[in-house]
């Protein structure tokens, strides 16, 4: 029932409901946020050191949301959400928000004059 909760939330772009299911959230810095959603992942991060890398034990799926949120805000232009799952042992992305978009959660780009 979960798997396919996450599939539904993923293919509508439902960030708050995939937030739900995850287990962390990841940015570089720069464009890539990525929402961790098993331990491996977790543990992959970790290994690549991105921080800031909070786990779902630190924050709730609401304080998560806020915080892809502003990280969205601050990223460049190539910016992306994807989901990251452990598949067979091999890392499977899925986009939420695809890169370079700036339709998401009502954020709009302000134009230059």
């Amino acid at each position: 029932m979960v798997g396919l909760m996450l599939e539904r939330a993923i293919e509508d772009s439902d960030l708050s409901v995939v937030l739900s299911l995850a287990r962390g959230i990841a940015f570089d810095n720069c464009h890539k946020i990525y929402v961790l959603m098993d331990e491996a992942q977790m543990e992959q991060m970790r290994e690549y050191g991105y921080d800031p890398l909070m786990s779902a034990d630190e924050m709730g799926a609401d304080e998560m949301l806020v915080k892809v949120n502003e990280w969205f805000e601050k990223s460049c232009s190539l910016r992306f959400v994807e989901a990251v799952s452990t598949v067979k042992g091999e890392p499977s992305f899925r986009p939420i928000v695809e890169q370079g978009s700036y339709e998401w959660y009502g954020y709009e780009e302000e134009e230059d004059e």
